[in-house]
């Protein structure tokens, strides 16, 4: 049925229409009204067969539609005969007959007619026609469906054409072809004709439709395949060899220049084995040609050829080129489609052997048949199988008796260059043989495929298998100190005695106690001795006492620190009755809360956070104090084994160690809590790699990259992990996502509507800081961190992410790409994270030129000025260290390790005995992150002014962040002497004694001031 065919032609009376599909008729609906709201209704059904081995293939299928054109019946007139005019034509896909739809119904838009009277008043579709498609079982059996394919491939264009494809002189015709596998094992040739060539001007624009390979319509807007259309893109998108940032002025030029436009589509159907065949062969052999020539319409004179004119076909073919093709990203897993512009060069046989292992050239034997058959398969309409042109030397006799009549029947017939004799002496001056590298020509295409020849594992698939490769483990016990847990046992222990005494209390004299005070002295005295005999004589005391026995002992172990001998009885009792009045005290305290009618207040917190203890940890790290550093790390997991930062910290500590099996195990712990948090993923696979367990790796990788939103630092580490493999060209997909993931949180930062940001390059110059990436909040910085500057390239970001977690092997190779991105030369970020690596390797004299470089890019960079004081402290150059510190707190911005370098330079003053400076500086550390050794430096500063209160305030913010520090308890130990506290000096000695103070000096310092005061040792 028609639909507003009045808006085509308003005194439109009587239609039909007329069916074709490939080149044959298909019939002509009866003469039908145009009813007054401009519909008709044709109620016409035709029908044709389609079979493999027939002339409607499978493949016809996939490429031809149906061509339906709407006739108008004029009125018959006086004596003439009844005038027909065509009015519009519509086109009908039947792709969804391949794709497993037995039946569908369109709406085919109608497109004017050109000759038509309505072309000049209504030249956009208006009407449209509603056809319904069906076949009586299905073209594609259920069990081909899911392993067969379609292919489908597009030519745009071809840009930057040599000077010698001039519009002046006799018409030409512009080819490209490509030879692919084809259903029933054949092979087909996919012909590109009839390019138009177009001087100098605008680009075309975007997007544009796609063209049906059709010649025989009359509607040229027919032509447009629905729903298809040519998006472009950014061209470092793109899969060609012209992608990168340095051809972008080229390709811009080539596309306001002389180039030839085709925009048009071809398919071919693949079935199962055509599919596998077509997979082997990129196996085979990754490049492809793609053929290009040029061929001449001959004029009206020219419709016969003579023998010595074929003898020219026979032997030459002018500017005949050929662009090679790399399909082997077709055989990653997931990838569809390819596309992107690839250059043309002169067509040599020996270098597409070596290059393609093709023997021969498509174009020549399509020559030859084009030579002996003017019409034939190849006229003006659909192209066909090569198959049909080619191989088949049965059926030649009949191509060359039915030739004469072939040229007869066409006045548009191809014929070669060489067949006029201009033509031959333009070809003769200009010589085609490096024209197309001259002029820098290429195609730009895209070969798409319904299916990717290579299944990518879905994130179920690999949500599976990651579960797969971590294995359960139990928990860590929990860990507590030593010390609060013996107290916290000591006071339970005598909650559960009382309870247990009170219990047997009333049992002997009743639960119903008199008000207090009116038991009599004597009477208590008598109840107390008759409840200790009944517990006693029970056995109930020495059980009860046993219990208290052993929560005394871990007292005396845990908090006291006693597990050796006393040498003296006097030593013995002093301890006892220390231990007594505190016993005794915290006793009190636990039964005044459980005969108290008031609630009992909660326990207070543990006065150490997660954020607390992840310091001190890196606080140990900076002082290479290890064993300090993974008891801090077991402390955060202890507190919460299910926080997954801790685990990764944990797991980039054991980096730091070199220990990548260990460190493995963390990140899969971290990565059981949570299977789809990114950064343990990437951990998991960094680590994987490095223990060379590829496998692993890649399924982690692929992991995180299916993960939403996406990131572009797991796209990034993933072409690296790719590189590692030798995989280059799955390395160059996946860095062109992430390039295209970072450009999308540029465009958005500065505003951008998506889709209209595709023509700037992210390059190490932008400015600005995308938006945060999901895989961009690793575990927390290693001491002296890289650089401060947000990263701007893909590349940059990675190295953000590799240097605080360690991965040096991925951070070289990371810089390595960085290296490649600059015209100019490296920027300041690159040097400082180069500098930063070769410091963790302890290689100074590299870090030490890495950062003599950053200083003369960025003189007020206060990272760079960071850096370079790290490397003099460790080189124990204290006072080039001091500058370089001071000219880091000089500027105006912070750097990013600034608690770093104010415990650095403060302990610089200390050496110095520039006390009030170092004060200062330790306290401005205390004001950001403050820490034991933060408190401990002010306290020591305090001491050394004489600044005894203010000393031992710091002191003891040092102490209860910290109990454990030596050199703490050591300074108490003096500051007590100083107070005259000759008890508490003596204890906190002590303290410094059984904790191992390493510092010989204070130690020294220590029983110095015991021999002059005469206290505070007990061995004195």
């Amino acid at each position: 049925m028609a639909q507003d065919l009045r808006s085509l032609k308003s005194d439109l009376h009587v239609t039909s229409v007329h069916v074709e599909y490939n080149g044959a008729i298909l019939g002509d609906s009866s003469r039908v009204d145009v009813l007054p709201d401009g519909t008709a209704n044709y109620n016409f059904t035709t029908s044709f067969e389609c079979h493999p081995d027939g002339p409607n293939s499978l493949d016809d299928i996939a490429q031809k539609p149906v061509l339906l054109t709407v006739i108008e019946v004029l009125q018959k007139e006086k004596k003439k005969k009844e005038k027909t005019v065509p009015l519009g034509q519509a086109v009908v896909d039947l792709l969804p007959l391949l794709q497993g739809q037995g039946s569908f119904q369109v709406f085919a838009p109608l497109y004017a007619v050109p000759a038509s009277p309505s072309e000049s008043l209504h030249p956009e579709a208006k009407g449209g026609l509603e056809v319904t498609v069906c076949s009586q079982e299905p073209l594609v059996p259920a069990e081909q469906l899911s392993h067969s394919n379609l292919l489908s491939v597009t030519l745009e264009a071809a840009y930057s054409v040599p000077e010698a494809f001039a519009p002046a002189g006799p018409l030409q015709s512009y080819m490209v072809c490509l030879q692919v596998p084809a259903a029933g094992e054949r092979e087909a040739l996919l012909l590109f004709k009839d390019g138009v060539l177009k001087p100098a001007g605008e680009k075309e624009p975007l997007p544009r439709p796609k063209k049906w390979p059709l010649s025989n319509i009359m509607a040229p807007a027919a032509l447009n395949i629905p729903n298809s259309f040519i998006i472009g893109g950014p061209y470092e998108d793109e899969d060609g060899e012209l992608n990168k940032r340095e051809d972008r002025e080229f390709r811009m030029q080539a596309e306001t220049s002389r180039r030839i436009i085709w925009d048009m589509e071809r398919r071919c159907y693949l079935d199962p084995a055509a599919a596998a065949t077509l997979q082997q062969r990129v196996a085979e052999s990754q490049s492809w040609p793609v053929e290009i020539c040029r061929m001449a319409l001959p004029s009206a004179s020219k419709g016969k050829t003579s023998k010595a004119d074929k003898g020219d076909e026979d032997k030459q073919i002018f500017f005949h080129g050929v662009a090679y093709v790399n399909m082997l990203p077709l055989l990653c897993p997931g990838v569809r489609q390819i596309r992107g512009a690839f250059p043309v060069c002169t067509y040599q046989d020996r270098e597409v052997l070596l290059k393609t292992k093709s023997q021969h050239s498509v174009l020549r034997d399509l020559r030859r048949k084009l030579s002996q058959n003017k019409e034939g398969p190849w006229a003006p309409g659909l192209g066909t199988p090569l198959s049909s042109a080619l191989s088949h030397t049965q059926r030649e006799d009949k191509i060359n008796k039915e030739r004469d009549s072939s040229r007869r029947m066409s006045g548009t017939s191809l014929i070669l260059s060489s067949d006029a004799t201009g033509e031959a002496e333009n070809a003769t001056q200009h010589s085609p043989d490096g024209q197309y590298f001259e002029a820098g020509t290429f195609l730009l295409l895209e070969i798409k495929l319904d299916k990717a020849l290579v299944p990518k594992r879905t994130r179920e698939e690999l949500s599976d298998r990651v579960k797969e490769m971590i294995p359960p483990r139990p928990l860590l016990p929990p860990r507590t100190s030593g010390a609060k847990k013996a107290v916290e046992g000591y006071h339970n222990c005598v909650r559960n005695l009382a309870v247990a005494i009170l219990r047997e209390y009333q049992e002997l004299f009743g639960k119903q106690l008199p008000e207090w005070g009116a038991i009599e002295p004597p009477n208590l005295e008598e109840q107390k001795l008759q409840l200790s005999c009944e517990l006693a004589s029970s056995g109930k005391k020495l059980v009860y006492k046993e219990q208290l026995q052993y929560a005394v002992v871990k007292i005396v172990r845990e908090k006291y620190l006693k597990t050796m001998a006393f040498e003296t009885q006097e030593q013995l009792q002093e301890f006892l009755c220390e231990l007594n009045v505190y016993l005794m005290d915290q006793m009190h305290i636990d039964l005044n809360q459980l005969l108290s009618q008031e609630a009992v207040s909660p326990s207070p917190p543990t006065p150490l956070t997660e954020e607390q203890l992840c310091l001190f940890a890196q606080e140990a790290e900076l002082d290479k104090d290890y064993e300090l550093a993974n008891f801090y790390h077991q402390q955060r997991l202890s507190q919460d084994q299910h926080n997954i930062q801790s685990w990764l910290d944990y797991g980039v500590f054991n980096l730091l160690l070199e220990d990548p099996t260990k460190a493995q195990e963390c990140f899969q712990q971290a990565l059981f809590l949570d299977p789809h948090h990114i950064q343990s993923l990437l951990l998991c696979a960094t680590v994987a790699a490095m223990l060379q367990h590829y496998e692993e790796a890649e399924t982690f990788f692929e992991m995180a990259c299916s993960l939403e939103p996406p990131s572009t630092v797991a796209w990034t580490l993933s072409g690296l992990f790719y590189e590692l493999q030798d995989d280059s060209i799955r390395a160059e997909m996946a860095f062109r996502e992430a390039r295209k993931l970072l450009q999308a949180q540029l465009d958005k930062e500065k505003g951008i509507p998506e889709g209209e940001g595709g023509e700037e390059h992210v390059s190490a110059g932008s400015v600005g800081s995308p938006s945060p990436d999901p895989a961009e909040n690793p575990p927390a910085p290693s001491p002296a961190s890289g650089p401060g500057q947000p990263p701007c390239t893909i590349f940059m970001k990675a190295v953000e992410f590799l240097q605080k977690v360690n991965a040096i092997q991925f951070l070289h190779q990371a810089l390595a790409h960085e290296l490649l991105n600059f015209e100019e030369g490296p920027s300041c970020a690159y040097y400082l994270a180069l500098a930063h690596a070769s410091l963790l390797k302890e290689d100074f004299s590299k870090c030490e030129e890495c950062l003599r470089e950053a200083v003369g890019i960025d003189y007020t960079n206060p990272n760079v000025w960071a850096q370079k004081g790290h490397l003099c402290y460790l080189r124990e150059e204290f006072p080039e260290a001091k500058l370089c510190y001071e000219q880091t707190l000089s500027f105006l911005e912070d750097a990013v390790d600034m608690h770093w370098v104010c415990l650095r330079l403060g302990s610089i003053y200390l050496q110095e005995k520039q006390y009030g400076r170092a004060k200062q500086t330790y306290l401005l550390a205390c004001k950001d992150s403050a820490s034991c050794l933060t408190w401990l430096g002010v306290g020591i500063s305090c001491y050394r002014l004489h600044e005894l209160a203010e000393a031992e305030d710091a002191l003891t913010e040092a102490n209860a962040l910290n109990n454990t520090n030596a050199e703490v308890w050591g300074y108490l130990a003096l500051v007590c002497l100083q107070a005259g506290r000759e008890r508490e000096a003596e204890q906190c000695y002590k303290y410094t004694v059984k904790l191992g103070l390493k510092d010989e000096a204070l130690l020294r310092e220590i029983r110095a001031v015991h021999q002059r005061l005469g206290f505070g040792n007990p061995a004195l």
